[in-house]
């Protein structure tokens, strides 16, 4: 996770860089818009840095949970971030809808976006390594924002050729309006996320089903009740009450048969905090 986030700065600063130059030489809507992307995503990716290496201490004294919520305020941070950048190029989209102005050097614009798609390719390639490793929050929200990109810069290559083939002036500020709608949706979708998680959202039915039914496979088990799940960070956390079959089990024995339980739990969720209560009672309250 350190290293994704690390990875994403550098290549962010290299994008902005080389897209700079480019908008500077094009005065293009559409490479303007891939800037500020690039530039927006340089800075969620620092923020992820810091927030990742906070999020990944160990629990302490004053937060015995653990430190992983700093990941979605991170993410949380950025998607308002991108939600004013895209407005921002939605109403210069506009503008030169009605407007319109003339696009230079489309060569060099074309060549710069071969590079960036290149460049972000090959980082989103392996952050969805390390999402599917670890489930990060940040480096998924990383990895949406370079995505972003490709999509831009892809978006960017069309306008410029449209434009100096066929002078169609429309189409820069059209596809520039396009990737900044595709920007605020990601942002939107991306800062939902992060809201659910810091306001202790369940898991979905689908993972709560799963729970019950690796529950229900021991024969010593009526049923469970008050369950309860949270994510934070990594870090996902379920606790419930366990209802026997025997209302005379020993503590030794109910102690015995939850740990085999969140043994079997964890091998679906790892990274999970199971807190079990035993009940002696009969039937599946939820």
């Amino acid at each position: 996770m350190r290293m994704a986030s690390l990875l994403s700065v550098i290549v962010g600063v290299i994008l902005v860089a080389i897209k700079g130059v480019a908008w500077l030489m094009s005065d293009s809507l559409s490479m303007m818009s891939s800037l500020a992307d690039s530039m927006l995503d340089v800075m969620a990716s620092t923020m992820n840095f810091v927030a990742i290496r906070y999020a990944l201490q160990p629990p302490d004294k004053e937060h015995r949970f653990g430190h992983g919520k700093a990941e979605d305020l991170a993410t949380l941070a950025q998607s308002t971030f991108i939600c004013g950048s895209g407005a921002f190029l939605m109403i210069e989209g506009i503008k030169r809808i009605f407007w319109p102005e003339p696009v230079y050097n489309t060569t060099v614009g074309v060549g710069v976006m071969i590079v960036s798609i290149c460049f972000a390719g090959s980082l989103v390639m392996y952050q969805r390594y390390v999402v599917r490793k670890t489930s990060s929050s940040a480096i998924a929200a990383d990895a949406l924002h370079y995505f972003a990109d490709l999509i831009s810069n892809a978006g960017v290559i069309v306008a410029l050729i449209l434009t100096a083939s066929f002078g169609w002036k429309i189409a820069d500020p059209l596809i520039g309006l396009l990737i900044a709608g595709y920007i605020i949706y990601g942002a939107w979708q991306m800062g939902r996320k992060a809201f659910n998680n810091l306001m202790d959202r369940e898991f979905s039915d689908e993972e709560r089903n799963k729970i019950k039914s690796i529950v229900r496979e021991f024969p010593e088990i009526s049923g469970l009740h008050e369950l309860r799940t949270r994510k934070s960070g990594l870090h996902r956390f379920i606790q419930f009450h366990l209802d026997f079959n025997n209302e005379n089990i020993t503590l030794k024995q109910a102690h015995i048969i939850s740990d085999k339980i969140e043994d079997a739990l964890k091998l679906v969720f790892p990274h999970t905090e199971i807190l079990i209560h035993q009940d002696p009672l009969h039937g599946d309250r939820n």
